[in-house]
């Protein structure tokens, strides 16, 4: 099985920083993991190796500080690693994502399965993992919870989807593409070994000339149908509040009722 897993590198939560004048957001220099949700895609597909044999590629696109989560990444247990990382990648929409990382696959050659966790918390849009799949003309499938069933002989997959309404049971061919949720694996630690190999890697860094035969006017900011316009902080909510004052309960409860009833709020 040749498995590759598509992941991000998110700011810190708790330290999202904007550029006032482009929109985006500020990375270079931000505390930053990997998407939550990607950890579980990289679980997804090394158990699947365990099973099947294989290797499992990450890849990634973002600024060189990214290289951290690659290297956590193989630090896990990922064979290979990637980074798409060029000026001229900078400022890309979920569109643009999705057509660079497509680019990058096309150039790793034959795969199985493409995971990916099932949306950015940066981003909170769940499209790349879908993008790519459309990019490379494949099947997608989407909110998977539990792999019932993969055959690399017949060459197909049978997966459980988490919806509001229930579940889904779907059948497709390989090579397919999965965005997986937290439901479906527990991910491990890295281990001493792992941690040590991945200080060791010298992974490679691809940038828009080493993507043979791509559309570089599809590239960043110049190549994404949407842009962020203005970035804003949602006005403070006012209000004001009244502590009743009574002897006792009932009291204080007759008083809110009468001047709920005076609001016609009741």
């Amino acid at each position: 099985m040749n498995i590759i897993v598509c992941i991000k590198q998110v700011p810190d939560t708790t330290e999202v920083k904007i550029n006032p004048e482009t929109g985006t957001l500020i990375r270079e220099g931000v505390p930053s993991i990997i998407n939550p949700f990607d950890t579980y895609a990289i679980e997804e597909g090394l158990r699947l190796k365990e099973k099947f044999g294989g290797k499992v590629t990450v890849i990634s696109m973002g600024p060189p500080q990214a290289m951290e989560a690659l290297k956590e990444a193989v630090a896990m247990g990922a064979d290979e690693a990637i980074l798409l990382s060029d000026k001229a990648f900078a400022g890309s929409d979920t569109w643009a994502t999705a057509y660079t990382l497509s680019q990058a696959i096309k150039k790793l050659g034959e795969f199985d399965l493409i995971l990916c966790g099932k949306q950015a918390i940066d981003g909170d849009t769940g499209q790349v993992g879908p993008g790519i799949a459309r990019q490379l003309g494949i099947s997608q499938l989407t909110y998977v919870f539990k792999i019932r069933h993969l055959d690399p002989e017949s060459r197909t997959i049978v997966v459980e989807r988490l919806l509001e309404e229930g579940r889904e049971v779907v059948e497709t061919k390989l090579p397919a593409l999965l965005t997986v949720v937290k439901d479906i694996n527990q991910p491990r630690y890295p281990t001493f070994l792992g941690i040590r190999r991945a200080t060791r890697m010298q992974i490679p860094v691809w940038g828009a000339a080493d993507l043979p035969g791509a559309d570089s006017s599809k590239f960043g900011l110049k190549g994404s149908p949407t842009q962020v316009v203005r970035v804003f902080n949602p006005p403070k909510r006012e209000g004001k509040v009244e502590i009743i004052q009574a002897d006792s309960v009932d009291e204080a409860a007759s008083i809110l009722a009468d001047k709920l009833l005076a609001e016609k709020v009741i």
